[in-house]
């Protein structure tokens, strides 16, 4: 066993490490025991969170924001439940994602698109978090 195997074993580093993960502009509220595929990434204008929605429509999807809490939401129809098959490839599982966004984006002026599966929602820097430069006199 290496010295790099051992440090990425050593429960400090495992318990630094997950804590400067939650550090940041967003944190996950909820982990889920399946991941769901989701890319996270900084805009020019904000920040967009693109969740992948195979085979989902968009009318089934709910989207809840409660002070600085975004949720996505897809629970799967009844009739889906009761089919019976004979192969399952595509994943159209029920998720409940849900982030608490950093007050350096305006979650209240967020927007939501869906195309080709690809639910998008953008959020946008809110009007103080924007880089300032003093002068030195």
């Amino acid at each position: 066993m290496s010295t790099l195997e051992l440090l990425n074993n050593n429960p400090f580093d495992i318990l630094v490490r997950n804590f400067l993960q939650s550090q940041g502009h967003f944190r996950p509220i909820e982990q889920s025991k399946v991941p769901h595929p989701v890319d996270i990434y900084e805009a020019p204008n904000g920040i967009s969170i693109d969740i992948a929605c195979t085979g989902i429509d968009k009318e089934d999807i709910d989207i809840q924001i409660q002070g600085n809490i975004l949720r996505v939401i897809y629970d799967k129809p009844k009739t889906e439940l009761d089919s019976k098959f004979y192969h399952r490839g595509i994943a159209k599982r029920a998720f409940n994602l849900g982030w608490k966004i950093d007050s350096k984006f305006q979650l209240s002026k967020a927007e939501a698109s869906f195309e080709n599966g690809l639910l998008r929602i953008g959020i946008p820097f809110s009007k103080g978090s924007e880089l300032k430069t003093l002068k030195i006199k």
